[in-house]
């Protein structure tokens, strides 16, 4: 037993002499600060979760700005009542029943505390009945307040007994590329679903009458159409839109319409019953085509003007072909969807400052925006123009428009500058009215328009 207690006592004087010199002799020499009153830092426990911070916010989560909108995110149902033949039979002796079914759903924003909701146009068109849910679970009626196809933007309006969660309009024109944002919506009819990503690119165009979008990686679904796409401070930069993909579903990128177009259509609704669009009036190559690429017009950092719209802003403020626009107001333009994106917030009578470069001299040259004055009517793709006051009279008509391009399927009818004043037996006004008749064409009946040449001689052209 005392040999057992001396070999511990030995081995414990061991470990001691070796700890002393290894502190001494080798061990790196430690440094402290020490300043005047030094106390012991006390360490708290806090039950509040830590998150990584997020770029370019003052919050460090995302908890604050999905709180703020789920409430405000809505499910939209559109509900569609057929009226047709179900059998062969009943096709034969033109017996129809009334068929109820639901074919589509979709999402929404409430913009105010009174009911108005912004959704996209194509959750809603053709609707016979929109039934809304809250977040509450609460379901109302809904009516169409207006609707913008081209945008794919439609207001609509439900009337709640209280006064109802809504989320603001942010300036998308201050979105960053790279900035954190959140996608709020109801895909597969999953309700309140947030998902996050960044801003992937601005004015993005997807050939879609000249539109542009937001692009972002935050995950988007069929069932998100109309939702909200939100900052980190909760405040609405987008409306999702659409999603690129070959199998219906979500595979890397979303597109939203930008926050300050959803707004202008919407001001425009509510205070004019439709949607005015003031545009500058000039053509630019695309970019991607042989005659760009020949040109060097691909390689320019700007606008190039290729042509001038008569009777336009850009022509009355004397914008030339071969122009290179640089920036409107203070917005910098690379690109043609640059620019539209950002006139597209403008109506008719706004003035906007074009920044261009001429021959390599700096100009800054002040532009009254006005309305289209020619477009492509649907299905025929007739390009139309307004009537001035000089055409009115050169072809003895008060409202109509003129024939300025035709499709090589319908040369054979003679149409070139010609002016259409009737479509079915409807009066056409101005280029609005001809895309809405148009745009009612049905190809599986007979369809008429009537026409008058420069001699005043009328003509009525059917087709099917």
């Amino acid at each position: 037993m005392k040999k057992v207690a001396s070999l511990l006592l030995v081995a414990v004087a061991g470990g001691a002499i070796s700890l002393g010199a290894y502190t001494l002799f080798l061990a790196p020499e430690r440094i402290e600060i020490v300043t005047e009153n030094q106390e012991m830092p006390v360490f708290q426990t806090s039950n509040t979760p830590v998150f990584s911070p997020v770029p370019g916010t003052e919050d460090s989560n995302f908890i604050t700005a999905a709180e703020k909108t789920v409430n405000a995110v809505v499910h939209v149902k559109n509900v569609t009542v057929y009226r047709g033949p179900t059998s062969f039979t009943e096709y034969i002796f033109g017996y129809e029943r009334e068929q109820k079914a639901q074919i589509g759903t979709g999402s929404g924003v409430i913009i105010s505390p009174d009911g108005y909701i912004v959704t996209n146009n194509h959750v809603i068109a053709r609707a016979t009945e929109i039934n809304v849910t809250l977040n509450n679970n609460k379901t109302y009626n809904a009516e169409v307040v207006g609707t913008d196809p081209s945008s794919d933007i439609a207001l609509i309006k439900i009337d709640a007994e209280e006064k109802l969660p809504y989320l603001a309009f942010g300036d998308s024109d201050n979105v960053r590329v790279g900035e954190w944002v959140l996608a709020v919506g109801n895909p597969f009819n999953l309700t309140s679903t947030v998902t996050a990503g960044i801003v992937s690119a601005k004015a993005r165009a997807l050939g879609r009458n000249n539109q542009t979008f937001l692009q972002t990686d935050a995950a988007v679904n069929p069932g998100n159409s109309g939702g909200a796409l939100v900052n980190t401070n909760g405040d609405l930069i987008g409306i999702n839109t659409a999603i690129t993909s070959q199998t219906g579903s979500y595979v890397g990128y979303s597109f939203a319409v930008p926050s300050n177009n959803a707004k202008k259509v919407v001001e425009d609704i509510m205070e004019y019953g439709n949607v005015l669009k003031g545009i500058l009036g000039i053509n630019s190559p695309r970019l991607d085509t042989p005659y760009a690429r020949q040109n060097g017009f691909n390689q320019i950092d700007g606008v190039y003007v290729d042509g001038v719209e008569e009777d336009s802003g850009a022509d009355d403020a004397n914008i030339q072909r071969g122009d290179i626009i640089r920036k409107v107001d203070d917005i910098r333009v690379r690109r043609f969807a640059d620019l539209v994106g950002y006139v597209s917030t403008k109506r008719p009578g706004d003035q906007v400052e074009v920044s261009i470069d001429r021959d390599g001299e700096e100009l800054i040259i002040p532009v009254t925006l006005k309305e289209r004055q020619r477009l492509n009517v649907p299905v025929l793709g007739l390009e139309v123009k307004n009537l001035t006051e000089e055409e009115k009279e050169k072809y003895n008509v008060e409202k109509g428009v003129k024939i300025t391009g035709v499709p090589e399927d319908y040369r054979e009818y003679d149409l070139q500058d010609k002016v259409i004043i009737t479509v079915n037996g409807e009066d056409v006004g101005n280029i609005q009215d001809a895309r809405n008749l148009f745009g009612q064409l049905s190809r599986y009946r007979k369809n008429s328009f009537t026409v008058v040449d420069k001699n005043g001689a009328r003509e009525r052209i059917i087709f099917q």
